[in-house]
C-alpha cells in the first residue's frame, strides 16, 4: 500500500511539473521572464565573443557521467550549453572542441556538433571536435589537457560530473591563460572548482546555463517550474510542521 502510495504521489508530481512546464513555455513566448544576473554568463558571452573574432576555438569538457546514472543530468546540462554555444560560434573559423569521458557523451557531443554545424551558414562539421579522452577519471583529465593547451583554445567551458581531478583542467586553462567557466554536480568538484576556475557557476545555476544562453523556451519555463515546485515544497513542510505542533498541543 505504502508503494502504491509513493508511486501515486511520484506521478502526480510528475504531471503537475510537465502541466506546469507547458504553461510556462506558452507564457514565455508571449511574455519573457526577468531572472537574476548572474555575471559568469555574461562574461561567457564575452568570451564566446571574442573566440568569433579572433580566430580561436572554444573548448566544452563534459565531464565523465554515465548516462545510466544519476550524474548523466550534468552531462546533458553540457550538451545543451555545447548545442548552443556550437551556434553562436558558427561564424568563426574553428568549430569548438567537445572533451568527455564517457563513450555515450562523446558520441551525444559529436552528434550535437553535428546538428549544430547543419543549422549554421557555413555548415563546418569536423569529426574529430567531440573527442573520448580517457574512460578513469585522471585519464580523461590527462587527455584533455593537450586540447587546452596546444589547440588555440582562448575559452574552456567545465559542465558535467568531475572529481577532484578538475584541478587538473583549470590549471592547464590557468596556465593557458583562457578563460574558464565551470560546473559540476559533484560536491568535490564544487569546492575544487571554486577556489580554481575563474567563473565558477554554485549548485544548481548548473542547470540554468540553457536558459541564460537562449538555448530555448523550454529552458528559461523549466526554471520558473522549479522555483513553482520549491515553493508548493515549502508550503507542504510548513503546513506539516503546523498541524504537529497543532497535535502537540492538544488542538488536533
Amino acid at each position: 500500500m505504502t508503494d502504491l502510495l509513493l508511486g501515486l504521489v511520484g506521478f502526480g508530481i510528475i504531471f503537475l511539473s510537465a502541466a506546469l512546464l507547458g504553461g510556462m513555455v506558452a507564457l514565455r513566448r508571449k511574455s519573457p521572464p526577468a531572472f537574476r544576473e548572474i555575471p559568469a554568463f555574461t562574461r561567457l558571452r564575452q568570451a564566446v565573443g571574442r573566440v568569433v573574432e579572433d580566430g580561436t576555438r572554444l573548448h566544452v569538457s563534459l565531464g565523465h557521467g554515465a548516462l545510466i546514472t544519476p550524474q548523466s543530468a550534468s552531462g546533458m546540462a553540457g550538451l545543451t550549453l555545447l548545442r548552443r554555444l556550437a551556434e553562436l560560434t558558427s561564424a568563426g573559423d574553428q568549430p569548438p572542441i567537445a572533451t568527455s569521458g564517457d563513450a555515450a557523451l562523446t558520441i551525444l557531443s559529436q552528434r550535437t556538433l553535428e546538428t549544430a554545424s547543419q543549422a549554421s551558414a557555413q555548415g563546418v562539421y569536423d569529426p574529430a571536435a567531440g573527442r573520448l579522452t580517457g574512460l578513469t577519471p585522471f585519464s580523461y583529465a590527462a587527455g584533455a589537457i593537450p586540447a587546452i593547451r596546444n589547440e588555440n583554445i582562448s575559452a574552456n567551458v567545465l559542465m558535467g560530473n568531475f572529481g577532484v581531478e578538475a584541478a587538473l583542467l583549470t590549471d592547464a586553462a590557468e596556465r593557458a591563460n583562457t578563460f574558464t567557466l565551470a560546473a559540476s554536480d559533484n560536491l568535490a568538484a564544487q569546492a575544487v572548482l571554486y577556489a580554481s576556475a575563474q567563473d565558477p557557476l554554485i549548485g544548481e545555476e548548473l542547470y540554468a546555463a540553457g536558459a541564460y544562453m537562449d538555448a530555448g523556451p523550454v529552458h528559461a519555463a523549466s526554471l520558473i517550474v522549479q522555483d513553482i515546485l520549491r515553493w508548493l515544497i515549502i508550503v507542504v513542510i510548513l503546513v506539516g510542521a503546523l498541524i504537529q505542533l497543532l497535535r502537540a498541543v492538544g488542538i488536533l
